[in-house]
């Protein structure tokens, strides 16, 4: 029911995003359902298409009424303030080409809700789940590839979407990895022995012929592999050594930073090896009790040496 010029206006502000900003290609299909979604709200509410005009003139009581109604549906308040977000945006690029003043929308404020925050695996068990992965594998270089996969979340923080897009021409893995994250952010990763190592085990047991433009990681078909097959192994793997839901893959990433702050890292540099653009993300992705921050503070810091 939207009509074709509030379409077109979606297509071009989505455009821009991929264009302009870098915006990742799932996040699109995110703004494209919210921002849609929205729009043929706007029409029922309105009693038919709208124009570009009528999408210019929400007001306060429409945004209320879509918010209600959001809420009626049993949409989560985290949900609903990532719909709104997306609805800004897109409003602060329509009102710029348009000539309108979008502060009725730009002015309704996101539902609060607890953020959750990750949960990391201790060494330990971060540790046995690359020490066990391979146990309930097929065959021998199944169990070498995950070995590979988890050493690589946990021992240099990638994404599991950045592990699964290597290819053969990234191997042997060399002392840094240059990698294109979220929104096209490149970032150097160091590359640690053990994960160099697992990689080339991987490779040496592989029965597929691996060329410079196929994928590293390969699935029994030979090809690339899908990210629920690793969400699954790790299923397998937590389900033996009694670890919580919250053991996931991508626990592993969060594991990664964890450590390395416990360890004393700085946190601006954990922010570059994850590729974040924000800092307070970083902060959020770590979990470091406050009482280790504090050992950690009077060992090192200069002025807490003198008063010890």
């Amino acid at each position: 029911m939207i009509s074709p010029a509030g379409q077109d206006a979606l297509q071009r502000w989505l455009e821009t995003q991929a264009a302009l900003n870098g915006v990742a290609e799932n996040t699109l299909i995110a703004y494209r359902s919210d921002v849609g979604e929205f729009l043929t709200f706007l029409c029922v509410h309105k009693g038919g298409p709208q124009g570009i005009t009528p999408l210019t003139q929400v007001s306060v009581q429409d945004m209320r009424a879509w918010m209600a109604r959001c809420r009626a549906s049993g949409m989560s308040s985290r949900s609903l303030a990532r719909k709104l977000s997306a609805i800004k945006s897109f409003y602060r690029w329509f009102s710029e080409h348009q000539g309108f003043d979008p502060t009725a929308i730009l002015s309704m404020r996101a539902p609060k809700f607890q953020k959750k925050l990750p949960r990391p695996l201790s060494p330990h068990a971060a540790k046995e789940v690359i020490n066990t992965v391979d146990v309930q594998s097929s065959a021998p270089w199944v169990g070498a590839r995950d070995i590979a996969i988890m050493t690589l979340l946990y021992g240099c923080g990638l994404r599991i979407s950045e592990a699964l897009g290597l290819n053969n021409s990234d191997a042997p893995l060399p002392p840094v990895l240059r990698i294109v994250g979220k929104g096209g952010k490149e970032r150097v990763v160091p590359v640690i022995d053990a994960a160099r190592d697992a990689v080339d085990s991987y490779l040496r047991l592989s029965p597929h012929l691996h060329t410079p433009d196929t994928a590293l990681f390969r699935g029994v078909r030979g090809g690339r592999l899908s990210p629920r097959i690793v969400a699954r192994t790790m299923e397998a793997t937590r389900h033996r050594l009694g670890l919580p839901a919250s053991a996931t893959p991508h626990a592993l990433r969060h594991s990664f930073a964890t450590h390395l702050l416990e360890a004393g890292g700085d946190l601006r540099a954990i922010q570059e090896l994850l590729g974040h653009a924000s800092l307070s993300t970083t902060q959020n992705y770590t979990a470091v009790d406050t009482a280790h921050l504090m050992d950690v503070y009077n060992r090192a810091h200069p002025k807490a040496k003198d008063t010890g």
